[in-house]
């Protein structure tokens, strides 16, 4: 008997001994009280994550005082001493920094609410601070912004039209896939002019993804995509208007209002921009092409409970391009000077989008766009006009635990291309329909592990199904140091009209042949990365990325002797592989990034030669910005771009470009910006010419630097 009490002494006393020695914290956001997972708090013996809902716990801790540190990606850290006597759950409330948003710090591309630090897969954020930013510098679209991203290369693909692609990691940029709130915005025949009509002021973030991630959003992702995330309305409200005018005679008008009430609220931009032609190398012909646009977007948001948005939206995107011969757009043709080429497009896009939060560990998703494109193309040689109809359709689920999450659907898209009197024209009319699947779970295993693992099964009702497993590793080896390893695969079916690095004349392209078949890719990446925050908001953060893409069965466009071009698969693949790193450090109010990227790209299916034309393989790129006072803020951008091979295997010189901006605000509401863009006016035309051939029938040589030469710009803003 006195063993057993004994014994029984010796359990009370360790238990209470236990519960001295042990501490239990709850983190929030003080500005919702809304709790945060994810948060680091570190005691004197060891370092741990809150939950799901925010809570930790410390066991062994000894006896006296603890010290605590707590920290979070987008808040200022915390200190607190307690003591461990104390038993209670402590409430820790944390702080946004001012310079920091909740939304740059939440991931809308891998459809969880993971942080950017700790996503498996790697995800870069253009927040709100550079969407306003880019706003007043160039307030048009946003390719000079994607622009200035290591590992990505916006290839201008005609001198007359100004066309455009995105390019991430080498591949061409038919391998990028574009998305907006989530849904494919553009892809074959309805791409053209697609990423030059979308402005910065009507955006919350720009979410980049290098590398394959094609099992959420489809097998075109094989280079990466870009997903661009809309603005949202608030109760306070946002008003902003911006006038720009420029020395390439380019003037903009974009305004932006929001307002949420109590169950319903709304967004509405629009924008207008004119812009003469200018030919910048006096050689006859526009090197900038006259240009009208007229955007409109209204969103509407309904609340019908604390857990329920339903957004319905419009975009109306009305464009006229003309480019050519200065004489024949001067209106003064003649027998010699006759080139011309207009561009008319009308895109008519609607949105829908239902979320509802069913409990607090399950989300469904339900969206919906249909997007009508119309472009009328009319040179002294030929008129086309072709239509194509695009819509996509999603159901998804999000379920949330404390080790795992989980996110699946389905997805049904497609195009149906149309072509309307035209003079003739070797393709015809031309549908995709595609019906797919996804799964992906997100599983925290320990602390500092994360594993996440995807299927998706699509079924192209012509080119057949298709099986894009992905997976990734996150692992943090303590509070500086992470590193991810990724693998995923991708596809991407024949379209004669798919975005080219060269914009051939659409009389000119033949129909897919029925021997051709999809392109399969196999991605795979690497990377670590270094982060340190310390005292009055100095951080910095490096990270150096290794990637490689294995495209196999590369559809490829050969241009024949009278001038058709056909597209065929070529038995051997493409690879490109390199590294990426960049530094972005803030120091004594400096704000500093610097990115350089080595990018290898072959076309094993040729004997010599096999670099893929027009990628450089170095690429460096910097930013430097400091607000100087409250008034003025100063920024100077720079970038080197290397030599690149040619079609014809000659070299390109590499190149400098740099940029300076100086912004002064009139008061809080009103600012002006002073901008220029290549300073050193570097331009391709002062190493050759950039036609061939006669004036009448001029042949565009292949682009590789910027022709539109030096330009200043000078922005107003409005904003309450």
């Amino acid at each position: 008997m006195k063993k057993n009490v004994l014994f029984l002494g010796i359990i009370l006393l360790s238990i209470a001994g236990f519960s001295q020695n042990s501490l239990r914290f709850q983190v929030k956001d003080s500005s919702d009280n809304q709790s945060l997972t994810n948060v680091t708090v570190t005691t004197a013996r060891e370092t741990k994550k809150t939950d799901s809902n925010g809570f930790v716990f410390f066991s062994n801790l000894g006896d006296g005082n603890s010290s605590v540190s707590i920290t979070a990606i987008g808040y200022i850290s915390k200190q607190v001493s307690v003591q461990l006597s104390d038993t209670t759950i402590h409430i820790i409330l944390l702080v946004r920094k001012a310079e920091l948003l909740e939304d740059v710090t939440i991931i809308a591309t891998t459809r969880n609410n993971q942080r950017i630090e700790n996503a498996p897969l790697k995800v870069e954020v253009l927040g709100k601070e550079e969407m306003d930013e880019e706003n007043v510098i160039r307030p048009a679209n946003i390719a000079s912004i994607l622009g200035d991203i290591s590992g990505i290369q916006i290839q201008q693909s005609s001198a007359v039209s100004g066309n455009a692609n995105v390019r991430i990691q080498g591949l061409e940029g038919r391998y990028t896939q574009i998305l907006r709130d989530g849904m494919p915005l553009f892809e074959g025949f309805s791409g053209n002019f697609g990423v030059l009509t979308i402005p910065p002021l009507d955006l919350r973030q720009i979410e980049l993804v290098k590398g394959s991630a094609s099992t959420l959003y489809g097998g075109g992702a094989i280079g990466g995509l870009v997903n661009l995330i809309s603005k949202r309305p608030s109760s306070k409200g946002e008003y902003i208007i911006t006038l720009n005018q420029t020395t390439l005679k380019e003037s903009d008008v974009n305004t932006y209002l929001s307002k949420r009430y109590k169950n319903v609220g709304y967004t509405l931009f629009s924008g207008y921009t004119h812009q003469n032609f200018s030919d910048v190398n006096k050689d006859g012909f526009s090197d900038v092409p006259r240009l009208n646009t007229f955007i409109v977007h209204p969103k509407l948001f309904f609340y019908p409970s604390e857990n329920t948005n339903i957004i319905v939206g419009y975009t109306g995107t009305f464009e006229n391009r003309s480019g050519g011969d200065v004489l024949v757009l001067e209106g003064t043709p003649n027998s010699s000077h006759q080139y011309f080429e207009t561009n008319k497009t009308k895109r008519n896009t609607g949105e829908f989008i239902i979320e509802s939060k069913i409990s607090n560990q399950l989300k469904g998703t339900i969206k919906a766009s249909v997007s009508d494109f119309n472009r009328t193309i009319e040179s002294n040689f030929h008129f086309f006009h072709g239509k194509e109809l695009d819509y996509y359709s999603e159901i998804s689920m999000l379920l949330t635990s404390d080790k795992s999450d989980w996110v699946g659907g389905f997805n049904f898209t497609g195009d149906e291309f149309t072509i309307k009197p035209s003079d003739p024209v070797l393709l015809g009319d031309f549908s995709n329909k595609t019906a797919g699947a996804f799964v992906q779970n997100t599983y925290r295993f320990k602390e500092n592990d994360i594993l996440e693992t995807g299927l998706r099964l699509d079924h192209h009702f012509d080119y057949g199904n298709f099986m894009l497993p992905r997976i990734a590793f996150f692992h943090r080896f303590n509070v500086n140091w992470a590193s991810r390893l990724g693998f995923g695969m991708g596809y991407k079916t024949p379209n004669a009209l798919a975005p080219q690095n060269v914009e051939y004349n659409i009389e000119r392209l033949a129909p897919i042949g029925d021997s051709v078949k999809a392109e399969k890719s196999y991605g795979f990446n690497a990377e670590f990365n270094y982060k340190k925050e310390y005292g009055n908001g100095n951080s910095f953060f490096i990270n150096q990325a290794f990637f490689i893409t294995q495209l196999n069965t590369p559809i490829i466009a050969n241009e024949l002797p009278f001038g058709t071009v056909i597209f065929m698969n070529e038995p051997k693949p493409i690879i490109s592989k390199g590294f990426d790193t960049y530094v972005q450090w803030v120091v004594h109010e400096w704000e500093i990034y610097a990115g350089y990227t080595f990018t290898l790209a072959e076309r094993k299916y040729l004997q010599q030669n096999q670099f893929v034309p027009l990628t450089p393989k170095n690429r460096f790129a910097t930013v430097i910005a400091r607000n100087i006072s409250e008034k003025f803020r100063f920024g100077l951008e720079g970038s080197y771009t290397g030599s690149q091979f040619r079609e014809n295997d000659t070299k390109t010189p590499g190149y400098l470009f740099i940029a300076a901006m100086v912004g002064y605000n009139i008061t809080s509401h009103i600012n002006l910006v002073l901008n220029c863009e290549n300073l050193l006016d570097y331009r391709q035309s002062k190493h050759e010419s950039l036609y061939e051939g006669s004036t009448i029938n001029p042949q565009f040589k292949p682009l590789w630097a910027p022709i539109d030469g030096r330009v200043v710009n000078l922005s107003f803003r409005l904003k309450k």
